[in-house]
């Protein structure tokens, strides 16, 4: 399913996390992990060394990448390596979709002392404007990575992004034998207190039900054979971190919209806040235009 990985990488003690979570899906998926690093050209970097012109920050990328080949060489993975000068998000989408990389791995809401092109902002930037799907892993100090992945959330509120990103989360999941919980939120915040409201509550259930029944319908007919179904009423964002926590998901699988060259998704959308505050890997899958 995934044969080309591309790890943006800079060695800061999350991404070294990041780089032994992606290994464990490439030795799964018997893929080829493409660690890029980055030179933020936005950034001034270049020096004079005994009167050479030198680019400090292509060096420090450079002991990076050999110090990261070690560990990859370690844990037995196939790899390829490459040192890149640009603006850090703009080229990691750019790479992905020009060299064929099917997932893309990133570290996000890094910690202090995490350079900037890895402490979220870029992190967010690729999922909004990737093409390739992104699996945003926000390390923290309690929190742990898991995998294979056991349980798959996927939440749906029946849109054509969601319908396009749960097929390839079920695909996913059923290529891992994990179990699929398919979630829907009636958001009650959106209703009033008329008759009216009371009316709209019921088919915004119904529309819920339905945008379940459809996920949970596909998963079956990919094989899956364990599927959950949640409903639930409330803020879609509480709900999935509830879910996350009550049912030991392992992995968050979502959609993205919008248009090329814009961001993919809106601050602060449903996605955009999950992949900032899950405890877990998101996966975030665009929807083609």
């Amino acid at each position: 399913m995934y044969e080309n990985i591309l790890l943006p990488f800079d060695g800061s003690e999350g991404a070294a996390e990041v780089l032994h979570h992606a290994s464990e899906i490439a030795h799964w998926a018997d893929a080829t992990i493409h660690l890029l690093y980055v030179a933020d050209t936005t950034r001034d970097s270049v020096t004079v060394v005994e009167g050479q012109t030198v680019d400090a920050l292509v060096q420090q990328g450079e002991d990076i990448v050999e110090e990261a080949t070690k560990t990859l060489d370690t844990l037995g993975v196939s790899y390829e390596t490459e040192i890149v000068q640009g603006n850090p998000a703009q080229t990691i989408v750019e790479y992905a979709e020009k060299y064929g990389q099917d997932l893309v791995v990133m570290p996000t809401h890094g910690r202090e002392g995490v350079s900037r092109y890895l402490i979220g902002s870029v992190s967010e930037k690729v999922v909004r404007l990737s093409s390739v799907p992104v699996l945003t892993v926000r390390m923290q100090p309690d929190e742990s990575l898991v995998f294979p992945y056991e349980n798959i959330l996927i939440p749906t509120d029946g849109s054509t992004a969601s319908t396009h990103a749960a097929s390839h989360l079920v695909e996913f999941a059923a290529a891992l034998d994990a179990t699929v919980h398919v979630l829907s939120v009636v958001d009650d915040t959106a209703l009033g207190m008329d008759v009216r409201s009371t009316t709209s509550g019921k088919e915004s259930e119904g529309a819920a039900t339905d945008a379940v029944e459809t996920v949970v319908s596909e998963a079956e007919s990919r094989g899956v054979t364990s599927t959950v179904r949640h409903i639930e009423h409330g803020t879609p964002v509480e709900e999935i971190l509830d879910c996350i926590d009550s049912n030991d998901i392992h992995v968050v699988g979502m959609g993205t919209t919008g248009r090329r060259g814009t961001d993919r998704i809106l601050l602060g959308s449903v996605a955009e806040k999950t992949v900032r505050s899950a405890p877990v890997p998101v996966l975030t899958v665009a929807q083609p235009e």
